[in-house]
């Protein structure tokens, strides 16, 4: 545009404006966000980025683009409140693409939740041999089915018509898709020596006075005063296999069912991770689960099978690493799908480009880690030809070595100059080195955050006395002396996923990181093959599963001793502190906020008048311990209640003791109250941590700490493994942090490449002899980074 004519009005839009943002810690917070550029977003754990850029921007924008669908279609949508903010000018449709696991649903891989899988299918039906049928024929997602039926059909006369039906499905009728069948341990549901009354199930949930102990000691096919071990076979048959049978029991009308197809229903459909904790502690002891025999793990029919195209099946190809999968799309050469194979190509591609070329198509999306989930995710969006969107990445570089963090800053820039926003979240100095704009939230976590420190150029943050700025060019240096090994834990001919027979002493009493590059087989070593046993424990990055009731002082046992201790002090029952139980506010149940469905509109939520928030009966709050009510005691941070319950009339040392380690994990900023739904990614590993930490453990495995933590918490995280290690603990870090590297007693380096090309230990020695051979990738990072 030549100088001297006047800017269109359209383009003068070129700032996403947010003022007087007050979400969560957010304190008047207002910035002005270029348009079509990066701004990475940085400040230490809780400074209030999340609550920022997904709690307003892109909230606001996903309720906006809401309301355009009818009203019948938002009746089926989650309802957003709007954001507490003044103005908030500017905004885009915005793309989320968070660290959230993808669903974990027994049949869900990575094929089918890209559209690789759909598109290998429709190639399958064109071209394999023998032929099938439609593309469903290759889904093990799709049972076949036949049924034939009578029609009446009136053409002058009535008379019956026979018609039938049958749809071709890749479905293994075994296995049901699923790729294992289920062994169950008898001894595990039932005590035969008691009779059902004296409570011989032993089924979680299955208790004599619970519903499901009145339905089977009601439902009359057996004598439950008998013990079991003097049940016929018949009675025998109808506790464990009858099939669903309407009864009546205490006048009511129900469906009987026996205890193996109801544990089926009820437990084993559904991924055992998401299962809680008393439940799936009962599946892993009462189930084992084996490959089917008749798919081979495959979840796919024999038809499916043996239907190949230039002998290759869709089982072999789901089976490959997407590198070698890619090779072979490539090689095929048939005009009649032509277009499919380009798009096929160009999906495979992408996978490669993004760094995940060494999964495979039928590799369980709930085994991802929470990097590789949210890579996966970025597929979707890397060939789509929409601009002008704003996209909103959560830490894009967790779970990715120094050396893969290049490539996504140069995905992260190619979605920036299609013309998009780019906003990111994000604490790796090698993605903020390629910001545009840099907007530092501070200056401390929780209440002692929510402002805007800094905003501006790379150059002027670092130049800034900001604590993002003067921990920005920190490098962490070698350690002068390192720990000497108490005995070794001895891993033999390890094979998990893409490991080849690895065998390895891993020293116990020190810090050891394991390190590689993405794909490498770190997770399968550390997870797949340190004996789960006694004394083990095991921190991964797995989302905790919590609804809004659900907060760190719930999470981590906290409010027990708490409750108690107010009933004690008062002469209460303990039931009457819990929000979720007798002392909940009536009106809003014990939420603090009241859902109003509008019908035709979305609804809305408001806080609740009566208990203003506070979740708890006016009558509940004169109780007092130490001078507060329970709900002052929710709202305070875990700083000021560990100074609380340390001494005076509120003393109580079971819960000071949660309350250190949740401070020792860099959590002290949380209030006791806060909804889990509100923590990210980072910071539920952390309570997670936490709650491991009490428990009684030798060995600790944690799957990268550091995800999450502002460069100045990774020194407080490295405080705490030196005082776990040095507490007689043996810590395994799987970490990418060169920090961590650089303070560890032993690495242990896998490699030299991803999926196929890795699966092997390519050193192990001190981070000084790693930085001195120079011969891996790890040891080139680390070398540059400590400035050796």
């Amino acid at each position: 545009m030549t100088k001297g004519t006047d800017v269109h009005a359209a383009d003068s839009h070129e700032m996403i404006r947010v003022h007087g943002a007050r979400v969560n810690n957010l304190k008047d917070v207002s910035v002005e966000i270029p348009k079509r550029r990066l701004t990475v977003f940085t400040g230490v754990s809780g400074s209030g980025k999340s609550s920022l850029v997904f709690g307003t921007i892109a909230a606001e924008s996903q309720r906006l683009i809401n309301e355009t669908y009818s009203a019948f279609v938002q009746g089926f949508m989650p309802t957003l409140a709007r954001p507490e903010v003044d103005v908030l000018d500017g905004l885009t449709t915005a793309i989320i693409v968070d660290q959230q696991r993808l669903g974990a649903d027994p049949r869900s891989t990575v094929g089918t939740a890209t559209d690789a899988n759909a598109m290998l299918r429709i190639l399958f039906s064109r071209l394999a041999a023998p032929h099938l049928g439609p593309p469903s024929a290759y889904a093990f997602n799709v049972a076949s089915v036949q049924a034939s039926g009578a029609i009446k059909v009136d053409k002058g006369a009535r008379r019956a018509e026979k018609v039938t039906f049958s749809r071709t499905g890749g479905m293994c009728p075994r296995c049901e898709g699923r790729g294992a069948v289920t062994d169950i341990d008898l001894t595990q549901l039932y005590d035969d020596s008691k009779s059902l009354r004296e409570g011989a199930l032993t089924i979680p949930g299955y208790s004599v006075d619970g519903w499901y102990g009145r339905i089977y000691t009601g439902c009359g096919f057996f004598d439950p005063d008998k013990p079991i071990a003097r049940f016929t076979k018949r009675e025998l048959h109808d506790l464990l296999h009858k099939e669903p049978t309407k009864i009546k029991v205490e006048g009511i009308n129900l469906t009987y069912e026996g205890l193996i197809p109801k544990m089926r229903k009820s437990f084993l459909a559904k991924d055992v991770d998401s299962l809680q904790p008393h439940v799936r502690a009962f599946v892993e002891r009462a189930v084992t689960f084996t490959v089917c025999p008749d798919c081979a793990g495959t979840r796919l029919s024999e038809g499916a099978r043996t239907s190949k195209i230039d002998g290759v099946s869709i089982a072999d190809a789901c089976a490959m690493q997407i590198t070698d999968l890619a090779e072979w799309v490539r090689g095929l050469d048939d005009p009649s799908v032509a277009p499919l194979l380009t798009a096929l190509g160009h999906s495979l591609d992408s996978f490669v480009e993004i760094g995940l070329g060494y999964l495979s198509l039928d590799r369980p999306s709930g085994t991802l880690s929470g990097g590789e989930a949210q890579r996966v995710k970025m597929i979707r969006h890397l060939g789509s030809s929409l601009t002008d969107v704003t996209y909103v990445f959560d830490e894009p570089t967790t779970g990715l070595h120094p050396h893969d963090i290049q490539r996504m800053n140069g995905l992260l820039l190619r979605l920036r100059d299609k013309g998009n926003t780019v906003l990111v979240v994000e604490h790796k100095p090698e993605t903020i080195a390629i910001a545009d704009h840099v907007v530092d939230l501070g200056p401390g976590a929780g209440t002692g955050g929510g402002a805007v420190c800094f905003e501006g150029t790379v150059e002027g943050l670092r130049a800034s006395d900001t604590v993002t700025g003067r921990h920005l060019d920190d490098r962490a240096s070698l350690k002068e002396s390192v720990r000497k090994a108490t005995g070794a834990l001895e891993i033999r001919g390890a094979d998990a996923n893409n490991l080849r027979g690895v065998d390895v002493d891993i020293p116990l009493g020190v810090l050891v990181a394991v390190t590689g590059v993405a794909g490498s087989g770190k997770s399968s070593l550390v997870h797949g093959s340190v004996p789960e046993g006694e004394g083990v424990v095991s921190v991964d990055q797995g989302a905790i599963r919590g609804s809004r009731r659900s907060n760190p002082a719930t999470y981590t046992g906290l409010l027990d001793p708490i409750r108690k201790a107010f009933a004690k002090a008062n002469g209460v029952k303990p039931a009457l502190f819990s929000a979720n139980s007798e002392g909940a506010c009536p009106t809003c149940n014990g939420v603090g906020v009241v859902y109003t469905d509008l019908a035709m509109m979305a609804g809305v939520a408001t806080t609740c008048e009566e208990c203003e928030g506070r979740r708890f009966q006016a009558s509940v709050l004169e109780y007092r311990l130490g001078g507060r009510d329970i709900s002052e005691v929710l709202a305070m941070p875990v700083s000021e209640a560990e100074a609380f319950f340390a001494e005076g009339e509120a003393r109580i040392p079971a819960a000071h003791r949660i309350l250190t380690r949740l401070s020792d994990v860099g959590l002290g900023y949380l209030t006791l109250g806060q909804p889990l739904t509100t923590l990210s990614g980072g910071e539920r590993q952390r309570l997670k941590l936490a709650t491991h930490m009490g428990e009684k453990g030798g060995v600790y495995v944690l799957d990268e700490p550091t995800a999450g933590l502002h460069l100045a918490d990774v020194e407080q995280l490295l405080g705490l493994l030196d005082r776990l290690v040095d507490s007689g603990k043996s810590v395994i870090v799987v970490e990418h942090h060169q920090a961590v590297m650089a303070h560890a007693d032993w690495i242990i380096d896998l490699g030299p490449g991803a999926g196929h090309d890795g699966g092997q230990i390519v050193f192990q020695g001190t981070p000084a002899e790693l930085v001195a051979d120079g011969s891996t990738l790890t040891g080139r990072h680390l070398a540059e980074y400590v400035g050796a």
